[in-house]
């Protein structure tokens, strides 16, 4: 079975990315990473997250805009979503696991 590479972004992914990674992490199918935008993130964004990931999804508009200036047309090839989820939420909030499991089904398979 082939696993989709799955990349999250978020500024400092500390709260909203690794909350995807740690929930989708879990389903068959799926590989899953996550990274940040903002020099202070835990783990910053690279040309090896981009090149390795088959879909990202960001958490806000501005994520998406930081990826392409500093990435650019690496980019093209990449599916891009952007699942518009505030900066509201902490680690492992339920209402974050919910918010993103409901936003991430528009794209791919969420298993139950």
């Amino acid at each position: 079975m082939i696993n989709i590479k799955i990349l999250f972004i978020c500024s400092r992914n500390k709260w909203r990315s690794p909350t995807a990674e740690k929930i989708f992490h879990k389903y068959n199918g799926y590989d899953v990473r996550s990274a940040g935008t903002e020099e202070g993130a835990r783990i910053k964004v690279t040309s090896g997250h981009i090149g390795w990931a088959d879909l990202i999804f960001v958490m806000e508009k501005k994520h998406l805009s930081r990826l392409k200036h500093k990435f650019g047309s690496t980019l093209n090839e990449k599916a891009i979503w952007n699942l518009d989820i505030p900066d509201d939420y902490g680690y492992m909030d339920e209402d974050l696991i919910e918010i993103l499991k409901a936003r991430v089904s528009e794209y791919i398979e969420v298993p139950e």
